[in-house]
């Protein structure tokens, strides 16, 4: 079909010139172009949506740079496009097991990352997360989340070079490796605020900037806190500014400009730039924040979703091997967006943080009860069947609660009350608790304090509580059985305890995530191999856990968990409904024996039942029950 008989949807004549101009007569010109014709109209469509007129002009200056990072793609990266372009859905099978970690406190450098590949491997790792490593800004630098260059490493670290090379490590022995993309703001020292501080209109425009206290005043009124201790408000003055400028996070952080389509041509540009050193997945730092609003708390609006889109658009033309995976700590009801819902179904990141499943696993623990976990979860519409949640027990930073008001109410819970009695539980201030966690940003307007510590510090494994291991497997095992990409925090699988150290290192005093954040010596991981260590009987648990779940089809992240009737306040019953049957997840919360009826597993047609978690029949009790022990988790097929 001759281009002016194109039908609407394809790329405009000034999109196609771009191309052929860099492209015409060369081997990839055909499947770059059948590429972009696919996702055009993803592309137009988020751009169209954020940009309106500007539109048109600001995609042929992504395509231009498009083309220049599709033309310098390395073959082994190009030859993986091909095959995840075949193997869609290669991130939700079951086999899929991921760890995170901060690389200098998992080996010291890129290279010791390498030479602890056999450790990953043993434990079942196909994913790896590097918390951030891309040079942050001198002295605190919110963990490395103020970044001063997205093209280098932390020099303590190793090279670009060094990370590309551990990339193809990874890729040789089935390991993604996953970075971070801080989306919503750069460290004052970037050369963009650098640029901005010395004046220059251009890169002013990369940031929201604001003479006197009016603007910022004005947006306040609705604006949140996210670290009330010791970065209050939300905007700062800078003396070389001359201004104030937005500043959601630290004084040191600031805030980009997204509105300013300038911002999303140079991000574009530098996730090619990821994809091309080897990264598999970039999550998307602090996404919720992108975009501001007058009169609103400048989260979760529309136009995330639009740039989202746009920018995933992108990335299907030129490395379809790369997935996105939102960083999007939010409420329930706003979480499934991040995944796609409406215009945006499916369209928007590939991976999403499960963050309810978390809270809701610790709600469980401290309360022995499963009702508002079984309200909440139910309540959450599905992932589109292309994508999957990152599950998890722990991660690198501190656990707010995010219990909806309406969720706790139809269960008979106040949202605050049960929000403070997580806090003072998890800070081992209410009777009987054996957790040792920090709190961590207590909030005196609104109550808010959220907590850090391990697993195994949150558990009660710190304080000798016995039933500190089971809880720990318990909770991994919910997140191994939801569905999805599960994910074990380093250390986690070994059950290191609080680093009580934690404030020694310099910029670390004021903030007490870095508790949870432990070094992971030779000795240290030498007892995995010890049975009798809290170690060894977690690292060997969550092996098994891997192992299990890999040979059970129906934890394929394509099919959703719903929340099956409770027939005990205390056992939380997961259904999957696959193809080849249905599962039905059980999980006791309680440190007691509790029963299921054995007529729920006939009902669903499970006659023959197995427990795919032990590799062992499930048997009816004399009293028509199944029951669980105390902590225990089963898998039924």
């Amino acid at each position: 079909m001759h281009r002016s008989q194109q039908p609407a949807g394809v790329p405009p004549p000034a999109v196609l010139a771009a191309v052929d101009s860099r492209l015409a007569g060369s081997p990839g010109h055909e499947l770059f172009t059948l590429r972009l014709q696919r996702w055009w109209p993803d592309l137009h469509d988020g751009l169209a949506a954020v940009y309106g007129a500007q539109a048109e002009a600001t995609a042929v200056r992504l395509i231009e740079l498009a083309v220049a990072a599709y033309t310098a793609r390395d073959p082994e990266l190009a030859r993986l496009d091909l095959i995840r372009s075949l193997e869609p859905d290669w991130f939700q099978q079951p086999d899929m097991m991921g760890y995170a970690a901060y690389a200098d406190r998992f080996a010291g450098t890129l290279a010791g990352v390498a030479e602890r590949v056999g450790y990953l491997s043993e434990l079942g790792v196909t994913y790896l997360h590097l918390m951030p490593l891309l040079r942050p800004r001198e002295g605190d630098s919110d963990g490395g989340y103020a970044v001063a260059d997205y093209r280098d490493v932390r020099p303590d670290l190793g090279t670009m070079e060094d990370l590309s090379a551990l990339a193809r490590t990874l890729r040789e022995a089935g390991i993604s490796l996953v970075l971070d993309l801080v989306l919503n703001h750069v460290a004052r020292e970037h050369d963009w605020a650098r640029a901005a501080r010395a004046g220059e209109a251009k890169y002013r425009g990369y940031f929201h900037t604001f003479a006197d206290r009016t603007g910022p005043d004005a947006y306040e009124r609705t604006l949140p806190e996210v670290f009330p201790d010791f970065a209050p408000g939300n905007f700062s003055w800078d003396d070389d500014l001359r201004g104030w400028v937005w500043t959601t996070f630290n004084s040191f952080q600031w805030d980009v400009n997204w509105a300013n389509p300038d911002v999303f041509v140079e991000y574009a540009d530098i996730l090619f730039f990821l994809a091309n050193a080897g990264v598999e997945v970039v999550r998307l730092d602090a996404i919720a924040f992108l975009w501001k609003r007058l009169g609103t708390d400048c989260q979760n609006q529309p136009e995330v979703h639009a740039i989202t889109q746009a920018l995933h658009a992108l990335t299907r033309i030129v490395c379809p091997a790369l997935l996105f995976k939102a960083e999007a700590i939010v409420g329930p009801a706003d979480l499934v967006h991040y995944l796609g819902q409406g215009p945006h179904h499916g369209k928007v990141s590939d991976l999403a943080y499960h963050n309810s499943l978390m809270v809701q696993i610790w709600s469980m623990l401290a309360a022995g009860d499963a009702r508002l976990a079984a309200r909440a979860l139910g309540n959450l519409p599905p992932a589109p069947s292309t994508t999957a949640w990152i599950t998890y027990l722990r991660g690198h930073d501190d656990i707010g609660w995010a219990i909806d008001d309406a969720d706790a109410a139809a269960v008979g819970l106040s949202g605050h009350a049960h929000r403070s009695f997580l806090s003072d539980y998890y800070a081992g201030r209410f009777p009987g608790s054996a957790a040792r966690g920090l709190v961590f940003q207590s909030n005196p307007a609104t109550g808010d304090r959220r907590i850090s510590g391990t697993s195994a510090s949150l558990a009660g494994i710190e304080a000798g509580d016995d039933r500190g291991v089971p809880r720990v497997l318990l909770g991994h095992a919910l997140a191994f059985g939801w569905g999805g990409i599960p994910v074990i925090w380093s250390g986690d699988e070994l059950g290191l305890l609080n680093d009580p150290d934690w404030a020694a290192e310099p910029g670390h005093e004021n903030d007490n995530r870095w508790a949870h954040r432990p070094r992971l010596t030779e000795a240290t991981l030498a007892r995995r191999s010890d049975p009798g260590t809290v170690a060894g009987r977690l690292f060997t648990g969550l092996r098994a856990l891997v192992q299990a779940r890999a040979r059970v089809p129906h934890l394929d992240a394509s099919v959703s968990s719903e929340i099956a009737p409770l027939a005990d306040p205390g056992v939380l019953p997961v259904l999957r409904r696959h193809p080849l049957g249905p599962l039905l997840g059980l999980y006791n919360v309680t440190d007691s024996w509790r029963p299921f009826p054995f007529s729920r597993l006939e009902e669903l047609g499970i006659a023959d039942a197995w427990d795919a978690l032990s590799d062992t029949g499930v048997r009816r009790g004399e009293d028509g029950d199944l029951w669980l022990a105390p902590y225990q988790a089963m898998w039924i097929v």
